[in-house]
């Protein structure tokens, strides 16, 4: 009788807790997509509950055109937001608001009327890294969450670490190159391998290639040539890259995984899994994994736009 009032209570307690927290699909849009705490204690103690960081949003709410932005394009990011919503407690304090809003924000000697500001803290309410400010970027949130989860001695995982690719290959021109090989798909699952790659495409340039798309300031060209003469792998200058379009991702083709959005990193490393005999599902994240194993498998998805396909599921 004891265990059942237990687990009633602690059903009641976390039912309030979820009552506290903003909807993606009618929140203001400076929050992004992100569902947030809006009370500063009851994150402290589901924090020490689940042993993660909080990660605080200090915004202007309704804001300028700074805050508005960092809401479309930083907080509504798919991966972003799972990586917040899974690997943190959220909390929003508006920074243009009184009440219990400033309280916090004076005990952070946080500015009022302020652009974005991220900080990410313990169950305590100590800062684990520095403050997020003046920089806003997807890369400089990425950067701060990631160094916050090693902090707590967390692994980082491989769908946070595919949000960084992402991430890190936004704003930059990405660099192409082209590797002939016995079999395009054996050099699909290597070169999709190598960290800094951002996608493989297979086709045919005098016999069978593979095009490969990287990253410049993660992977030099040097490196990826070296890299790819360990497997026999020939480069070959551009002439008339005719795509393979049937073969695109063709193992991802052949399994449960195309009825479920990917972003373009994902369906590289995921295609290259597959081949090497690696776990492929270790690159999804939770709202992914959920998908794949209620998907009606109807629709293939993994080709189709990825934010789009997403919200729709949403």
């Amino acid at each position: 009788m004891k265990k059942i009032l237990t687990i009633w209570f602690m059903s009641i307690v976390f039912s309030l807790f979820a009552q506290e927290r903003t909807s993606s699909k009618n929140q203001s849009e400076e929050l992004g997509k992100v569902s947030w705490y809006r009370d500063y204690d009851t994150a402290l103690k589901l924090a020490q509950q689940e042993n993660k960081p909080i990660l605080i949003l200090f915004q202007e709410v309704p804001g300028c055109m700074t805050c508005r932005n960092y809401g479309h394009n930083v907080l509504s990011h798919p991966l972003m937001i799972e990586a917040i919503e899974n690997e943190f407690i959220p909390l929003a304090i508006f920074n243009n608001k009184t009440g219990k809003d400033r309280d916090i924000l004076n005990l952070y000697n946080e500015p009022t009327w302020n652009n974005p500001v991220v900080r990410i803290v313990n169950s305590k309410g100590v800062d684990l890294v520095n403050r997020v400010a003046r920089n806003y970027s997807s890369k400089a949130l990425y950067e701060a969450m990631t160094k916050a989860l090693k902090r707590k001695g967390k692994k980082i995982p491989k769908y946070i670490q595919v949000l960084g690719e992402e991430v890190t290959s936004q704003n930059i021109t990405l660099k192409e190159t082209y590797y002939k090989m016995y079999c395009f798909w054996s050099g699909e699952g290597f070169l999709g391998s190598i960290d800094g790659v951002v996608s493989t495409k297979a086709g045919f340039m005098n016999g069978e290639v593979v095009k490969v798309t990287y990253n410049p300031l993660k992977l030099s060209h040097e490196t990826l040539q070296k890299l790819a003469r360990t497997k026999n792998m020939t480069y070959v200058p551009k002439t008339n890259f005719r795509w393979s379009s049937p073969d695109e991702d063709y193992y991802i083709q052949h399994s449960s995984l195309k009825y479920i959005p990917l972003t373009e990193i994902q369906r590289t490393k995921i295609n290259s899994a597959i081949i090497n005999k690696e776990d492929p599902l270790s690159f999804l994240s939770p709202k992914q994994l959920k998908w794949l194993q209620h998907s009606e498998k109807k629709q293939v998805l993994f080709n189709k736009d990825f934010t789009a396909t997403w919200n729709s599921l949403n």
